[in-house]
């Protein structure tokens, strides 16, 4: 990780540490960068937090000024831009989010022209620009000086693309969509009406401030409560910028995206189209649902928690299938990152075809208790190298053995060390995880 970029690109509380400068600067750098040979074309999504029209327009400063021609998809979700610049021809795309994050944090995404996440070389030329004394890229003048164009017909297409997707009506299906006040409210409900279901919203009426606030992946138990008192057939939530989605099957229990991973990969084997008979997930992704991968003989990987990782194992191998405990499930097929709405008509799909309610879908996966705390610090690395807490985290692994395992790790996006334990109980997950959380305590590590 970088300066500013971290593994969701550049993060932080909006006009404090991403301000409206950092923004015009990257405007200015991808301007230049990608206008080296010709004038370049860059698309920017946003969602709905009150900053995001703030950093949009620094945004469109920079670029134009640097001679580029932006096209504005305006309240939308990250896979859409995605998706808009790799069928489209643009240069790159800007999504302008802080995805899962609080309404006062907000986060600037580069997709590069292939619908991948920037490379980080290209990060660290513009963190290196944003921290220049002397700025060195020209002005723009007369006839090269940028366009501003609204370009919501981006959007359209890419609902359009969602709805085609549906191997079957969704007619006679009740669903509730908890929307997180985000960027799935100009999307999802009108996705989901198409394709003939019988649509239930709630937290769809975003202010600015309310995004992810109490609602959303991030908090399912309105979306729970919501499937049950409506007696609905499945419930989806989707977060800020819809990259993610959880499920909520028809008795009211969560199916985070182990599960998903589970009930989808399954589903392919048997359309053989699971290709190379390998699911990829994340070093999060829970024992149980490797115990029931390997009773299905289906084959699976491991890399570091972050949906670009994920994708990047995904394209070097040649995988259909790949993703995160927390939601974000990417069908190579269809996508090149994480999409919180496709992957709830391929839970759809997996439904209808199989002619199955979504809790027995998943009856056969064990999931071991976990739980996962979060610790704000003043340096995450200095936990990481503290040998009070890394031979506490060697001894409790000895401890736990082949029932149980520890993962501590730091927070690619907030100043965050994340400690999370699996084991055969709740409540010794709970004292693995609170002998190390006192720890990092005790050594003088939180803020």
């Amino acid at each position: 990780m970088g300066k500013y970029f971290g593994t969701d690109g550049f993060r932080g509380e909006a006009n404090v540490n991403l301000t409206v400068e950092h923004a015009y600067k990257v405007g200015r750098f991808l301007g230049y960068y990608y206008g080296k040979n010709h004038k370049p074309n860059i698309v920017i999504g946003k969602d709905t937090r009150r900053s995001s029209y703030m950093f949009e327009y620094s945004l469109v400063a920079g670029l134009t000024a640097s001679g580029a021609d932006v096209y504005l998809l305006h309240v939308t979700t990250t896979p859409s831009v995605s998706y808009v610049v790799r069928t489209e021809g643009f240069d790159c795309g800007i999504m302008i989010s802080a995805s899962h994050n609080p309404y006062y944090d907000n986060g600037i995404k580069v997709i590069n022209g292939s619908g991948h996440k920037l490379e980080a070389e290209v990060e660290q030329l513009i963190e290196a620009y944003i921290d220049s004394e002397e700025d060195y890229i020209p002005f723009a003048t007369r006839e090269n000086i940028g366009k501003t164009v609204d370009y919501a017909i981006g959007r359209n297409r890419y609902i359009g693309y969602l709805i085609s997707l549906a191997t079957r009506s969704f007619q006679g299906k009740k669903v509730g969509l908890d929307l997180a006040n985000g960027s799935a409210t100009s999307i999802a409900k009108g996705v989901f009406d198409a394709i003939g279901a019988k649509t239930y919203v709630i937290n769809g009426e975003p202010d600015g401030t309310n995004i992810n606030k109490n609602c959303g992946s991030t908090d399912m138990r309105s979306l729970q409560k919501f499937v049950l008192d409506n007696k609905l057939d499945v419930g989806f939530a989707y977060d800020g910028d819809a990259d993610r989605c959880l499920a909520v099957d028809e008795n009211g229990n969560i199916i985070d995206g182990d599960l998903i991973l589970y009930l989808c990969g399954v589903y392919m084997k048997k359309r053989n189209d699971l290709a190379n008979n390998t699911i990829v997930t994340t070093v999060m992704s829970n024992m149980g649902l490797y115990q029931a991968l390997e009773r299905e003989g289906i084959r699976y990987e491991q890399t570091a928690v972050g949906d670009k990782y994920v994708y990047e194992n995904m394209l070097a191998n040649g995988h259909s299938i790949g993703g995160e405990q927390s939601g974000h499930i990417i069908f190579a097929k269809h996508a090149t990152t994480g999409d919180g709405i496709l992957t709830s008509l391929k839970i759809m799909e997996v439904m209808l075809e199989s002619k199955a309610k979504l809790s027995e879908l998943c009856k056969e996966v064990n999931i071991f208790p976990q739980l996962l705390v979060n610790v704000k610090v003043k340096d995450k690395k200095a936990v990481l190298s503290d040998p009070a807490i890394t031979d506490l985290i060697s001894s409790l692994e000895k401890e736990l053995g082949k029932d149980g395992r520890i993962l501590v790790r730091e927070s690619g996006t907030e100043p965050v060390i994340r400690v999370m334990a699996e084991a055969k109980t709740d409540k010794l997950c709970r004292e693995t995880v609170e002998k190390i959380t006192e720890k990092i305590k005790e050594q003088g590590h939180v803020i």
